[in-house]
């Protein structure tokens, strides 16, 4: 993959809290500039960026659920999504219950990732959150394996607000964990265009970050997202 091909597989990326009106708008035009795959916004933002989106609709409007902790119950989670989806959202990236997987809690695991994918089914695709920075490798393939058995369309590495983001490593690790037919997106620290390409190489299939400009251009992104 080229660094001119690489803005169609970019979520460009604004989570931050104290994010305005005018920095998604703006967020949103540069995604139709760009052409990049989608904007990912927090759910308040959902309907203001679909407003720029929504006669662009090559760029689809990403949004976070149970961001960025994943410690809330699989109801809470599903009821995000569909709200996400009547105000626009084409793409819901959903955090797990983290703990739960480190109980060694599967079942309620799968149910969470289940109730974001069956509210999602049909109408959004479901980008599932492992946070590999608080992972051992045996439970990142467990959360990929469980993830692919809820009917997932995506893994994703990283919220970018814990203690680590994306490494080609960990790519590698969860596209041989979900085999080639299911997406993987690196996010947290992919500030250029190298780094992107990296993270292709390793398996990525999306790419997440707030330096989609800067990597469209191919100059070094400043942000930590």
């Amino acid at each position: 993959m080229s660094t001119h091909t690489l803005s169609g597989i970019i979520d460009h990326t604004l989570l931050k809290a104290d994010a305005r009106k005018e920095d998604i708008i703006k967020l949103a035009e540069e995604a139709k500039t760009y052409k990049f795959a989608s904007v990912c916004v927090n759910p308040a933002w959902v309907a203001t960026a679909y407003g720029v989106l929504k006669d662009t609709p090559e760029v689809k409007v990403c949004t976070v659920i149970g961001f960025p902790l994943g410690a809330s119950t699989p109801e809470t989670k599903a009821f995000e999504t569909t709200n996400a989806i009547s105000n626009g959202a084409g793409e819901v990236d959903m955090v797990i219950n983290i703990g739960a997987l480190k109980d060694g809690d599967n079942e309620l695991v799968k149910r969470d990732i289940a109730a974001v994918v069956n509210a999602a089914r049909g109408k959004a695709l479901t980008k599932v959150i492992i946070e590999t920075c608080l992972l051992t490798d045996e439970e990142k393939v467990r959360a990929c394996k469980l993830a692919v058995e809820a009917g997932a369309d995506f893994v994703k590495t990283s919220t970018g607000f814990s203690t680590g983001g994306a490494t080609k490593e960990d790519i590698a690790l969860m596209r041989a964990a979900v085999g080639p037919d299911i997406g993987v997106k690196a996010s947290g620290g992919v500030r250029s265009a190298e780094d992107a390409l990296i993270m292709v190489g390793a398996g990525a299939t999306r790419i997440g970050t707030s330096g989609g400009v800067a990597i469209a251009k191919g100059e070094q992104s400043q942000s930590s997202y």
